[in-house]
């Protein structure tokens, strides 16, 4: 399978709502507003990175990453999600690529890290754990993980953008 890994572009926004909404409509963890939290963060200019996995001319996949704050002050730092693959193109790669790509992407911005809310099987081979002093309200301390480019881990509680709040349509 030949994957490209892109910039978002202005006609891709339907193809990645698309690719959202099946991604998550049957996954145990969702909270059924993904694509509304990918069209919030880019309504309000707080998609950081947005990237598009392309196979044969069509998005496959789709990673958004956005700032978030830290109550310790701490800056640089982002947070992952949502990061979509349709599912018939699950398990082979896709996913995996958009994460690298979207990890290269923030270090080569000067990042100082990245968190995330998933699967720590899965997310932990891309070196992101839990961290203790480091936490999201009313996330189980297991699922709540981050990897940092830079010397340490920052000490409080996260906040991700308002977009994560949205209500379902």
């Amino acid at each position: 399978m030949n994957i490209t890994i892109r910039p978002e572009q202005q006609r891709d926004i339907s193809a990645i709502r698309r690719v959202t909404e099946a991604a998550f409509a049957s996954a145990a963890h969702a909270s059924g507003t993904e694509p509304q939290i990918v069209e919030a963060l880019r309504n309000a200019r707080a998609l950081s990175i947005s990237l598009v996995a392309e196979c044969n001319g069509e998005v496959i996949g789709h990673v958004a990453v956005s700032p978030v704050h830290i109550s310790d002050g701490s800056k640089g730092w982002f947070g992952f999600g949502p990061v979509s693959v349709l599912p018939e193109y699950q398990r082979q790669g896709v996913g995996t690529s958009l994460m690298r790509s979207a990890l290269d992407a923030l270090k080569h911005e000067g990042a100082k890290g990245c968190v995330l809310v998933g699967d720590p099987g899965y997310y932990g081979r891309f070196g992101f754990r839990p961290v203790p002093d480091l936490t999201l309200p009313d996330v189980p301390t297991e699922y709540f993980q981050a990897l940092r480019f830079g010397s340490a881990f920052p000490a409080g509680s996260v906040t991700f953008h308002e977009a994560f709040a949205v209500e379902s349509k």
